[in-house]
């Protein structure tokens, strides 16, 4: 490869990272290319948000996990999540994409993962969280004009199972205790839910282990090399 080819691709690898906050990592020991997502921010929905927050758009990012599938140069993937959560249904979907791709994920929880972020961190094949990373637990909400209705509590109930049930599928957390931690009233002021932090959301069976970039690197390098042994 020529060395204007090259550059041409460094600069093509820098805009993807600050546009869409993504890049691949290769390891020429291993020869594994890793394609890294980030989900930062707020989730954003059918709707823009204003343009001082930071997102994670959905329709970027349903694509490229399409296109992350079908590659041969993509090995696996490594999900960074630091997030306040957001739109439900996109999010949902977008854990709904990574879990089912065919190939080796790993997320590792920096800051936080909040919300339709749980079910983004339990998405891949194996999760980690840093010490000082947060989860939250806390049940279905809507902001602006709500009709007071029994169908919208049930479609709220709905929506709600929907994301238990798929927290409970992709991880060690069971659906009970997780409704339980929802509906907290002790440790959130003036709120419902609760707060896990590091270790805790380990022992509660949302994440397999605490470790860092590290860990997240190695593990998804061994998984991937598992793999292609099988």
């Amino acid at each position: 490869m020529s060395d204007t080819n090259k550059q041409d691709e460094q600069n093509m690898d820098m805009e993807h990272i600050k546009e869409y906050g993504q890049a691949v990592l290769t390891n020429p020991k291993t020869n594994h290319n890793i394609h890294l997502l980030n989900v930062i921010g707020e989730i954003e929905g059918h709707e823009c948000l204003p343009s001082t927050t930071k997102t994670t758009k959905y329709e970027h990012v349903l694509p490229q996990l399409a296109v992350i599938e079908d590659s041969e140069k993509v090995d696996g993937l490594l999900l960074i999540l630091n997030t306040v959560g957001g739109d439900v249904e996109s999010g949902l979907a977008i854990a709904e994409m990574v879990a089912s791709l065919n190939k080796p994920s790993v997320s590792l929880v920096l800051g936080g993962s909040h919300s339709i972020g749980v079910p983004l961190a339990v998405s891949t094949d194996y999760s980690f969280i840093v010490p000082s990373g947060t989860m939250v637990i806390h049940p279905v909400r809507m902001s602006g004009t709500v009709i007071g209705a029994k169908q919208t509590y049930d479609y709220f109930k709905q929506m709600q199972n929907r994301i238990l049930r798929f927290i409970e599928s992709h991880s060690r957390a069971k659906q009970g205790r997780l409704e339980e931690m929802m509906m907290n009233t002790d440790m959130m002021s003036k709120d419902l839910g609760t707060i896990l932090v590091g270790e805790e959301a380990v022992q509660e069976g949302l994440i397999d282990e605490v470790g860092g970039i590290h860990e997240a690197v190695s593990k998804l390098h061994e998984m991937i090399g598992e793999k292609d042994v099988s």
